[in-house]
């Protein structure tokens, strides 16, 4: 089992026992890791109609057969659980050194299910498990709660993912952090932590992972350095080393890409020139980065840590805010304020919020307000407006400690806000309840028919042609007809990279087929075209299963209107665009063999695929 551990950990928090699984070479074979194996255990382990919240769900930390070996950009680990938010499947991604902690520290995944009593955290370290009281870190927040974990284990080294107070108190926003200022964010799965009274796991390992071919894997890598230095993309990974996601923050906000006004409004009509350059790398950085970050065997290190000691909202040491955060606190509500940003993109981390929902619902807020729907009573006497810098930060504030009822409300997300108060669902930017990313269709068509059509919905970081459609001008790109078969490709490419451990990131590298070159010499498996396209289908199918088992269809994901052009922009450079989604969907059903209305697949496509017989006989095929 090179690549791996060969070990998975079975925790149930209700009774307190674990139990160590071997990690059978078919499983990891078929599925790779990640969500992969975390779609199937979930699937043949969990009931259907299982309470998000309750004790049944299963959360799974999981990991990639690359994470932990030193293969370059294979940082990642991913969370698994049944969403509070949609009630389907979800999982959530992050970076940082958590993942390739947990591989030393002797298991491949961790599954976790049950609930505690009292609050609890889980301390793993080279093989060992213990389950351990957390009632002196309950309540508090991210950064605190790893710095007395660190002082009470004796271990300075350890990697912990932590929830903060959102996660202990519910919010369907809840994320779980690694390192401080890394987030599996999106689905709520800060929640699941929270309803299971799971603090934090923790882990420390010195275990090597094995490989198969250690001088090819360092070729490999050295091919990957040579690539992002002198490769055809090597000035774009530059900058993207020197300013992450926020060197595109300014041109993404004009382009159309960046939504503006709650999907309502346009970048170069109602948000300057000046305030969008204003949230970039290039302006930001000379004023607060004091040092670089990179996730673990990164060669492009695209993070940053800043520092604010001054002004209305010194935060101190905090990270730099991604492209995700700072379009969802600042073209998407109009904010022009960048220590606003700042000290936002501050209380989401500390707080445990997924930054994209956490903006959109207060964008969402800020429209109703400004519309009437929402009064100064609803708000707790908050001057909600469009750009109200000390609004925003106060409304994120009371949203992430649920301080006050308005807080309480919105810590739902937009759509559990709305339903709450009875009122606002016309602007609402959600599918199956959870927040549109910050990547608009209008500009690249291909995200409607991932947003709505993934298992876990909404997602700008799942496969399909949407980042293609962004960089092509051609109209042609607006035309589903014969785009069904890319768009599949593209998804079961996209599954292989989640799966394996890898970095979306590789996209801005030049690195091709990166998957494929690192795969064989860690597993020691051949691993061609072929084997990847069959192995991110199946991986797809069975995401998807897990929802077809929850009585889900594709008619309950639908778009939201402003997010297709309909009606279409009057003004700018997505004027006039409305994309035809369902002409997206249909052809994408057409290639990977769904039936239209309901979404099941076909017996047969199944079967071609191999190791999906459980999922034909509970699905009835």
């Amino acid at each position: 089992m090179n690549g791996y551990c060969g070990k998975m950990l079975f925790v149930d928090l209700s009774t307190g026992r674990h139990e160590v699984q071997p990690l059978e070479e078919d499983l990891a074979g078929q599925f790779i890791g990640g969500y992969g194996i975390g779609a199937k255990v979930l699937f043949e382990r969990m009931e259907p109609g299982s309470d998000p919240l309750g004790p049944d769900n299963i959360m799974g930390f999981t990991t990639g057969p690359l994470t932990g070996t030193g293969a370059l950009l294979s940082g990642r680990y991913t969370l698994v659980c049944k969403s509070p938010v949609t009630g389907g499947w979800n999982d959530a991604n992050s970076g940082g050194y958590f993942g390739p902690e947990l591989k030393k520290a002797g298991f491949d995944a961790i599954f976790i299910q049950g609930a505690s009593k009292t609050p609890v955290y889980l301390w793993i370290h080279d093989g060992e498990v213990e389950i351990k009281d957390a009632g002196a870190i309950w309540g508090k927040d991210v950064i605190e709660t790893e710095e007395i974990l660190k002082s009470a284990l004796g271990e300075k080294s350890l990697r912990a993912a932590v929830i903060g107070p959102a996660g202990e108190k519910l919010s369907l926003m809840a994320a779980v952090i690694n390192d401080g200022h890394r987030a599996a964010g999106r689905g709520g799965c800060g929640a699941v932590m929270g309803a299971k009274k799971l603090k934090a796991v923790v882990v420390r390992g010195t275990q090597e992972v094995p490989v198969a071919d250690p001088e090819k894997l360092k070729a490999v890598n050295q091919e990957i350095v040579d690539t992002i230095k002198n490769g055809p993309a090597a000035r774009i990974a530059a900058a993207f080393s020197t300013f992450g996601t926020t060197m595109m923050t300014g041109a993404s906000a004009l382009s159309g890409d960046s939504p503006v006004k709650n999907w309502g409004g346009v970048g170069i009509v109602d948000y300057s020139e000046e305030a969008a350059t204003r949230f970039e790398g290039a302006a930001m950085d000379p004023r607060y980065r004091v040092k670089k970050y990179s996730c673990a065997h990164c060669p492009i290190g695209c993070g940053a840590i800043y520092e604010v000691n001054d002004g209305k909202w010194p935060v101190g040491e905090t990270g730099r805010p991604e492209y995700e955060t700072s379009a969802a606190f600042g073209c998407l509500m109009l904010n022009e304020d960048l220590e606003a940003l700042i000290k936002c993109n501050h209380i989401c981390n500390i707080y445990g919020l997924d930054t994209i929902s956490a903006g959109a619902t207060v964008a969402w807020a800020i429209e109703c307000y400004e519309n009437g729907i929402l009064s100064k009573a609803d708000t707790g006497g908050i001057d909600l407006g469009w750009g109200n810098a000390e609004a925003i930060v106060q409304t994120t504030q009371e949203m992430a400690d649920q301080s006050t009822e308005f807080g309480k409300t919105l810590a739902l997300g937009s759509a559990g806000a709305a339903q709450k108060l009875g009122k606002g669902a016309e602007y609402l930017i959600t599918v199956k309840g959870i927040e549109l990313p910050m990547h608009d269709p209008r500009l690249g068509p291909g995200f409607t028919r991932t947003y709505a059509m993934d298992p876990t919905p909404a997602r700008h970081v799942k496969g399909g042609l949407g980042l293609q459609h962004m960089q092509i001008s051609d109209p042609s790109k607006y035309d589903p007809e014969g785009k069904g078969q890319a768009d599949l490709e593209a998804t079961a490419a996209q599954e292989i990279i989640n799966t394996a451990g890898l970095c979306l990131f590789k996209n801005f590298t030049g690195v091709q087929n990166i998957a494929r070159k690192l795969i064989p010499p860690v597993t020691g498996w051949h691993f061609d075209a072929e084997e990847e396209r069959n192995a991110g289908l199946r991986i797809f199918h069975m995401r998807h299963a897990f929802n077809l088992r929850e009585g889900m269809k594709p008619g309950d994901f639908p778009l939201p209107k402003r997010s297709v052009g309909e009606p279409p922009q009057t003004e700018g450079p997505l004027k006039g665009v409305t994309v035809d989604y369902k002409g997206f969907n249909q052809n994408f059903f057409k290639a990977i063999g769904w039936e239209e209305t309901t979404g099941r697949p076909s017996r047969s496509s199944l079967e071609q695929l191999g190791g999906m017989e459980y999922v034909i006989d509970t699905l009835g095929l």
